[in-house]
């Protein structure tokens, strides 16, 4: 009797520690994973992943026409959008468009909810050290809109005054560091922030001259009084960092689509019926990566 409680015993003890070692390779496994994704970051599809998917997800603006919006059918539209449906065209899948807001698309791309950031992403240093991005297809500065009987004409003039701003913008950074003097009212989502600028709860809206010089031109008594501020910047599209094979296929589609002034086309059919003869797409518009100025 003594002998079978020692032998159920030792089994009972087996079983524990079975357990315990099958516990252990599991966590093992799941540091494994989490150090290979980078310290908890969701990893990125490979190119292959994502053709075998039959599928590319693409952030996107829905609120910023004429680059990135909804129309009134539901569809995506604008500049980034012809440019991403083209990328999917090449790719060979569908595409997925997903709303991002300027303040979480470095987050979109990091926790891998989607594989592309085409949402008049503004390249900066800053940015460029948490994503990678490809080459540009537009360029971009600040302007600042403002009412007809209250036009700001200089950054000067916005001292003690409000300046609405969207969150995550080269547009809050760069009136942060240069006019520390100027206050700034933050909104999430470009549809808040022109809603500020008409309700009158600021005194000037900057954002990519693109985008406002576009606004203006729809809604009257209001004008661009400062149509270039800061360094001419680039607009590129963005990927996961070290999504090597993706952000080289974008960069070699861009370098093969110069052969049909693919970005002159995409400006013909998204931007001139907003701009008309008031912007000259080459101020705006790169082909083949390269930016002529």
């Amino acid at each position: 009797m003594r002998i079978r409680k020692l032998y159920l015993l030792l089994a009972a003890l087996a079983i524990i520690a079975a357990a315990v070692f099958a516990g252990g390779c599991k966590n093992e496994a799941a540091t494994d994973s989490q150090q290979s994704t980078g310290s908890g970051e969701t990893a990125f599809r490979s190119l292959d992943e994502i053709k075998k998917s039959g599928e590319v997800i693409v952030g996107v603006f829905s609120d910023k026409a004429p680059f990135g919006y909804i129309d009134k059918e539901g569809n995506y539209q604008g500049y980034d959008v012809y440019f991403g449906n083209r990328l999917a065209k090449d790719l060979g899948v569908k595409v997925k468009y997903v709303s991002v807001e300027p303040a979480n698309r470095v987050e979109y791309l990091k926790t891998g909810k989607v594989d592309i950031i085409l949402a008049n992403f503004t390249v900066t240093p800053e940015r460029a050290e948490q994503v990678d991005f490809a080459l540009p297809y537009m360029k971009v500065a600040l302007g600042v809109v403002s009412p007809d009987g209250a036009l700001i004409t200089s950054p000067d003039q916005l001292k003690g005054k409000t300046l609405i701003v969207a969150k995550g913008t080269t547009a809050e950074t760069y009136f942060t560091k240069h006019y520390p003097d100027v206050n700034l009212l933050k909104f999430d989502q470009y549809t808040e922030t022109y809603n500020a600028l008409v309700d009158g709860r600021g005194d000037a809206f900057s954002t990519d001259n693109t985008e406002v010089l576009a606004w203006a031109l729809k809604n009257k008594g209001f004008t661009v009084g400062i149509t270039s501020l800061g360094d001419t910047d680039t607009i590129a599209a963005a990927v996961h960092k070290g999504n090597k094979e993706l952000l080289d296929f974008i960069n070699d589609d861009i370098k093969k689509l110069a052969g049909e002034n693919f970005f002159h086309k995409d400006y013909e059919e998204t931007l001139a019926p907003v701009y008309g003869t008031a912007v000259s797409p080459d101020d705006l518009v790169v082909e083949g990566g390269e930016v002529k100025k």
